[in-house]
């Protein structure tokens, strides 16, 4: 997959394409939000692409396995993630449900088989999906650029769950970019990789290098077309 300015099809454009005719699946994401422990955002948006990708290379999601239909259905239409919050009993029913839990830091996140628009489970469909506003509690480190960054625009204001969606959505386009034995070499070392706000000059650059490029549909937030996540792996630069 080329970049999203270079796809006429693409599960990310804002434009009406032939994807808005098939069923529409969302991927549902809940992220662990304890109002005395809260993640730190970073933590927290990292996790969230790592559990993307966990999924994606998941054995039931690959092949006959048991969620493999959902997920081909999923990526044939708008390519739509949601995230939500739990905390305490809403979190252990959330964890009780088929899915993966990746955690990072402190950030636990949840990811399940993709679901209808209008199907979801009764434990994720009354989560919230307000209240995922998110701080660091001190500016994140210089990510180490041997390795992928997925860098967030300069000019959007997200909130962190919105932001974590973003993230992931940038992990996969990496993930689809990249050769079979580079996607086993990541997976193997367990999805490294750094989220970080890019500077306004280098973002500018960023947005034409060639890498996979974001542009959300505009459904919440953030107005449609925008320009949200690079995805800067290593195997995938000119």
């Amino acid at each position: 997959m080329s970049s999203e300015e270079t796809r006429p099809d693409s599960p990310f454009e804002h434009e009406s394409t032939l994807r808005d005719a098939s069923p529409q699946y969302v991927l549902p994401l809940v992220v662990h939000i304890e109002k005395a422990q809260p993640p730190a955002r970073t933590d927290a948006l990292e996790t969230a692409a790592r559990a993307v990708l966990h999924i994606l290379s998941d054995e039931r999601s690959l092949g006959e396995g048991e969620w493999a239909q959902a997920m081909r259905d999923w990526q044939d239409a708008r390519i739509r993630k949601v995230v939500r919050r739990a905390r305490g009993a809403e979190w252990r029913k959330a964890a009780a449900l088929p899915g993966i839990t990746v955690t990072g830091s402190a950030a636990e996140v949840r990811v399940f088989p993709p679901v209808p628009l209008d199907g979801w489970p009764k434990e994720l469909a009354k989560l919230q999906v307000s209240g995922t506003d998110l701080d660091d509690p001190e500016p994140p480190s210089a990510p180490d650029l041997t390795g992928p960054v997925l860098w967030l625009s300069p000019d959007l204001d997200m909130s962190a769950g919105k932001a974590m969606a973003q993230a992931g959505h940038g992990a996969q386009l990496a993930w689809w970019e990249l050769p079979e034995a580079n996607r086993k070499a990541w997976h193997d070392a367990g999805f490294p990789l750094s989220v970080r706000t890019a500077e306004p000059v280098e973002w500018k650059k960023l947005t034409v290098s060639g890498l996979p490029v974001v542009r959300d549909a505009g459904f919440t937030e953030i107005a449609p077309g925008s320009c949200t996540v690079v995805a800067d792996h290593p195997s995938l630069r000119g």
